[in-house]
């Protein structure tokens, strides 16, 4: 499953097999957390860097009064804190929604393995800077697209996510998230959250079972959305 993060930067440009066994050597051994634990704590300093082998993490920052807002919903192949290779301190927490398998890869390692594989060094930046426009993306949905809208936008980035890696095909895919975590994720409640899922299953847009969400209408889907996957870089361009 440490594939996973080859097949993603793979989708963006040519690897050469120096440069996976290099990315592989990296990465430490497997680490299980359980569900609900803090894999990095906020304002704490760290000195390695985590990629998730399996499981669902969230970016997270808790106010004063303790109500929780998640910035990013991470996957399997995601490098969850490689902006803290030169940040440090990190300004968030990150949570494990699901128990995860996680590897970490040291700073030190990461410094040198850039320093030696530019072209690999340049793939893990784009990787910051998709990063980045994930959270430009949310914080558009979080301030001008309509709950309905921001719900079906979340959907459609995560099925092609997941798709990246594997983890999705034919408009199918697993979300297995608490109705209370995705109101974290929207700036919803959860009865707010129950209300626009059933109005996309009422209208046949989508089928949630449980975990299980089939999109029947991909096209109405990212039509309510406005969705626009150029964010994702979702092709092959050199770097």
């Amino acid at each position: 499953m440490k594939n996973a993060l080859i097949e993603k930067l793979a989708r963006r440009d040519v690897l050469d097999a120096v440069e996976e066994a290099a990315m592989e050597r990296v990465l430490g051994p497997s680490i299980r957390v359980p569900a609900g634990r803090d894999i990095v704590s906020e304002h704490v300093r760290v000195e390695q860097s985590t990629l998730i082998i399996s499981g669902f993490t969230a970016r997270y920052t808790t106010l004063a009064n303790g109500r929780r807002q998640i910035t990013e919903i991470n996957i399997t192949g995601d490098f969850i804190d490689l902006h803290s290779l030169l940040m440090k301190q990190m300004d968030h927490g990150i949570v494990a929604l699901t128990d995860c398998v996680i590897v970490h890869a040291s700073h030190a390692d990461l410094r040198k393995l850039i320093d030696a594989h530019g072209h690999l060094a340049r793939l893990l930046w784009l990787d910051t800077v998709i990063d980045a426009a994930i959270h430009r993306q949310w914080l558009v949905a979080m301030g001008r697209r309509s709950a309905l809208a921001h719900l079906c936008h979340l959907l459609c980035e995560m099925y092609l996510r997941l798709e990246v890696v594997g983890q999705a095909c034919h408009q199918t895919f697993d979300l297995p998230l608490s109705q209370a975590v995705l109101g974290d994720a929207l700036g919803l409640s959860t009865v707010h959250v129950n209300r626009l899922i059933g109005e996309l299953r009422s209208e046949e847009i989508i089928s949630w079972t449980g975990a299980r969400i089939t999109i029947l209408q991909w096209h109405r889907l990212a039509e309510i959305a406005e969705f626009d996957p150029t964010y994702l870089r979702l092709h092959r361009e050199p770097t």
